[in-house]
């Protein structure tokens, strides 16, 4: 079982730590809208890596060949739906920056949005990761790699998708701090401007990477 769990660990982390879009909005929400939010935002991507977890050594194998045919167009998707935030988001906050009276202090609603609840960032960060199968052909080929020593117990299989889980959750948290120690230099409405406007460009960029 603790071979196991440090499969599902090293996997969990393998998957996590190169920060892609979703990564970069992760850190923009938080910046904005507060540790509370991040941290649901981050639960929700680390719930997404744990399913998949669970489905590739429940028989990922088997569905891989099914998946591959739907992996670039759930991956516009998921592209199409990245940017469609991140441009909401600069929007949003020039409107703000502009004092556009029909918008609050602050960011406005959506995601990276001060009225953004942890549960509903929850909610879409899970839609968002849920959008990319290469996740459990990730997982699923890991899993196949390590030959007899592959979780093949009800016991082994949970402490690999929990190990997975854990370190995704620590990762996606940790990204989440750093975006709570970078809204707190944010004095000012120019400030959070110039930080909607980066970090839109960024997630933009890294959104049109995954499907090209």
């Amino acid at each position: 079982m603790s071979a196991a769990a440090l499969a599902g660990l090293l996997a969990g982390f393998g998957i996590a730590i190169p920060v892609g879009a979703v990564g970069a909005l992760l850190v923009a929400l938080t910046a904005r809208a507060g540790w509370r939010t991040g941290a649901g935002a981050a639960l929700g991507v680390a719930t997404a890596d744990g399913v998949y977890a669970l489905v590739a050594v429940a028989g990922g194998s088997a569905l891989v060949p099914l998946l591959t045919p739907v992996t670039a167009p759930m991956r516009r998707v998921s592209a199409a739906v990245l940017v469609a935030l991140a441009v909401r988001a600069a929007w949003t906050a020039v409107r703000a920056y502009r004092g556009d009276p029909r918008i609050a202090p602050g960011p406005g609603p959506g995601p990276g949005s001060g009225t953004t609840t942890p549960l509903r960032a929850y909610l879409t960060f899970l839609g968002i990761t849920i959008l990319n199968p290469m996740t459990v052909i990730y997982f699923a080929a890991l899993v196949l790699a390590t030959g007899p020593d592959a979780p093949a117990t009800p016991a082994t299989r949970t402490a690999f998708v929990l190990a997975a889980f854990l370190a995704s959750a620590t990762w996606q948290l940790f990204l989440a701090m750093g975006g709570t120690l970078l809204g707190r230099t944010l004095t000012g409405p120019r400030g959070r401007m110039a930080t909607a406007l980066t970090s839109s460009t960024l997630i933009v960029v890294l959104a049109v990477r995954l499907v090209t």
